[in-house]
């Protein structure tokens, strides 16, 4: 393990300024009290495509749900708001808890350092009490669900928990982001059937390596700080050979999602559902192609671009699999 450096907190919150990377012009910057900012852009509030990421894996478990089962109801609604919901503030919390294990981290990184604990707009103990309070209401909602997604929801703290210091011990820390973003998957699944099968295990997975495709592009931008002050990733793992790497989670995560799709339409027996729905990882892997052929590890800005651009891309499935519910 590198020795971590010491950055010495802030006695007292400094102007509160906008984070480096967020995107100009957000709704955080133009129309939040100011009081709040800082917490918010603890939450990454100003970057949504977190929360998106953590949302769309939801998404794809009750509508994979509803796939398989051949039935829809007010049920399955309030597991797609709660989750979104639940997802938006889980995301700020899971940030919070990063931005927390980071804090001597992030003063030494560019894109990093402007964030609120590393330049002093938040205390640590006021980042805590803010994290704690996020995970108090996303419990509210998850206790709404059925016992079985409760107990899966409980549990999935625990990789959200270890994923800030996995770069620390491996050079696979986006496995644990995947691990973690892609739990909804489960819930959402489960909340509705009550079981965890075969067809969203498969859908997890896939998760998995959608995550590990979009979380490398991203870790590009920081290559070069990660490697000086001794943290891992994939993108340093793969270096010049990441594109090798992005075809083949590009391939697990359409290879998984497929299987998924056939073993949760094969009790309905009906050829032109399957066609239909199988449209989804078809289109999810056509778009990830896409971000393949731009991709460039030394244009940070094109980086940047192409993981956010992972909102269209994981909507695509979802689309499909909702045009299912009307065969």
């Amino acid at each position: 393990m590198p020795d971590t450096p010491e950055i010495p907190e802030a006695n007292a919150p400094k102007s509160a300024a906008p984070v480096q990377d967020a995107p100009v012009g957000n709704w955080v910057d133009l129309f939040a009290p100011e009081a709040t900012r800082p917490y918010l852009r603890l939450s990454r509030a100003d970057r949504p495509i977190g929360a998106w990421l953590l949302y769309i894996p939801c998404l794809w478990g009750v509508c994979l749900a509803m796939l398989s089962s051949g039935s829809a109801s007010f049920a399955d609604l309030w597991i797609a708001v709660g989750c979104g919901l639940g997802a938006f503030l889980m995301r700020g919390a899971g940030c919070t808890w990063n931005d927390i294990s980071d804090r001597n981290f992030d003063g030494l990184v560019e894109r990093t350092k402007s964030r609120p604990i590393p330049s002093g707009q938040v205390s640590v103990r006021g980042a805590l009490i803010w994290m704690v309070a996020q995970v108090a209401i996303s419990a509210l909602i998850l206790f709404s669900f059925p016992l079985p997604a409760i107990i899966l929801g409980i549990v999935a703290l625990v990789p959200v928990a270890i994923y800030p210091f996995a770069k620390r011990f491996t050079w696979w820390p986006q496995v644990f982001l995947g691990i973690a973003f892609n739990w909804g998957a489960l819930v959402a699944y489960v909340a509705h059937t009550g079981v965890i099968d075969g067809a969203v295990i498969a859908l997890y997975l896939a998760g998995i390596t959608w995550t590990l495709f979009y979380d490398t592009i991203y870790a590009h931008q920081d290559k070069e700080d990660d490697a000086m002050i001794g943290v891992k990733s994939t993108a340093l793992l793969f270096g010049d050979r990441t594109r090798v790497a992005l075809r083949y989670f590009l391939m697990g995560t359409v290879g998984l999602m497929g299987l998924a799709v056939i073993l949760a339409t094969a009790p309905r027996e009906n050829p032109l559902l399957l066609v239909v729905a199988l449209g989804g990882p078809w289109a999810l892997g056509w778009h990830l192609a896409w971000q393949m052929r731009l991709f460039d590890g030394d244009d940070v800005s094109m980086c940047l671009r192409l993981f956010r651009s992972n909102r269209e891309a994981g909507l695509l499935p979802v689309l499909f699999f909702a045009a299912c519910l009307f065969l």
